[in-house]
């Protein structure tokens, strides 16, 4: 079948199975290697993207539940002024150690700021746990959203 797709703002035209998962129609077909592939089963948070503002899990997102909503990804984040204050928090605290799970994290931590934008310790634990980092940065992940929080 095909769908068209509004990713970061631009439309692309696809011609894929329905039950086919976003993230193989955005590294696959479409060619946006930003968003990552973990666990596959939605668990890891790497895979994360935001449908209409709200962080999803795209490894388990067939395409043809998309619709006609706006998806964003890790290539244009940055153009929001929460994803914006993220990525540069990201650097400023030396986040990232081997950075596979990290366009994930980043993702959600940039919707946790647009809805909660003063959060709490609690609150950032609660958004950040469907997110493993393999690599234990946790505290300096805690410490970069409440910079970003900030800014």
């Amino acid at each position: 079948m095909t769908f068209t797709l509004k990713i970061n703002g631009t439309p692309h035209e696809v011609d894929v199975d329905g039950d086919i998962p976003l993230l193989w129609v955005l590294r696959d077909v479409i060619g946006m290697t930003g968003t990552k592939f973990g666990c596959g089963v939605g668990l890891c948070g790497a895979c994360t993207v935001h449908q209409d503002g709200q962080p999803i899990r795209s490894c388990q997102t067939p395409v043809e539940s998309i619709g006609e909503s706006t998806i964003t990804t890790i290539e244009t984040i940055g153009q929001t002024p929460q994803g914006a204050a993220v990525q540069k928090a990201w650097l400023d605290l030396d986040v990232v150690q081997c950075g596979y799970c990290q366009s994930g994290q980043v993702m959600s931590a940039a919707a946790l700021l647009k809805s909660t934008p003063k959060p709490t310790d609690e609150e950032i634990d609660a958004a950040m746990s469907g997110n493993v980092c393999r690599c234990g940065t946790y505290h300096r992940i805690r410490a970069a959203i409440k910079q970003a929080a900030g800014a």
